[in-house]
């Protein structure tokens, strides 16, 4: 089972008692959504427009992006947002950052990081790549980003809405297993492919 507080249906919780800090944790699911959107068209753009890039190989490094983003989504929602609580500030860090969702996994201002860090770490990347892929960052990051994109859209759908009849309910499936009966396994979100990979798809008790 999960061993994360119990979930509840309905509700939120303040985090901070500052005003301001406490906003800053909440966010509309558009927001995050447009930003990045501008953020990858901008890159794109700057792909063509400033380097030799030929559109086939921005096309391979976008997918690749892709890719990758899906790798650390599994990374990051494993061993960042579950980490084990074995002091006060882990435990206390957790629960800012991912045990909230799991008590109020219904609360629809906190199914997205909030767009001030998201965006603050999305530069840093920007910055961090540059150094080490060069041009090829302007089409890789897009990708990277628009995995990004695709992870929040998600993940405010399976939690904000009904699933549907066809073959996308897996996607709500995986994601209740991983809320409702046992918060060490599936964690994938947009893809359940890293799960299969490191064996943490599903249990039989699930």
């Amino acid at each position: 089972m999960n061993t994360m507080t119990s979930p509840k249906n309905n509700g939120t919780k303040q985090l901070f008692s500052n005003s301001i800090l406490e906003k800053l944790t909440r966010t509309h699911i558009a927001v995050p959504l447009t930003v990045f959107a501008v953020y990858a068209a901008a890159l794109l753009y700057w792909s063509i427009t400033h380097t030799n890039l030929s559109v086939g190989f921005t096309i391979l490094l976008f997918f690749a992006g892709f890719i990758v983003f899906t790798w650390v989504e599994y990374q990051v929602h494993r061993h960042i947002f579950h980490l084990k609580p074995l002091k006060a500030w882990r435990k206390k860090f957790q629960y800012t950052v991912h045990g909230v969702h799991h008590e109020y996994p219904k609360d629809k201002d906190r199914l997205a990081m909030p767009p001030v860090l998201s965006i603050t770490i999305a530069t840093l990347l920007l910055f961090l790549l540059r150094l080490i892929m060069g041009d090829f960052v302007f089409a890789f990051l897009p990708g990277f980003l628009v995995g990004y994109a695709l992870y929040l859209s998600i993940h405010y759908l399976v939690h904000a809405y009904a699933p549907p009849k066809n073959f996308l309910k897996q996607w709500w499936i995986n994601h209740s297993i991983h809320h409702y009966k046992d918060g060490k396994i599936v964690f994938g979100v947009s893809s359940p492919l890293w799960d299969y990979v490191y064996g943490t798809m599903k249990s039989k008790e699930a």
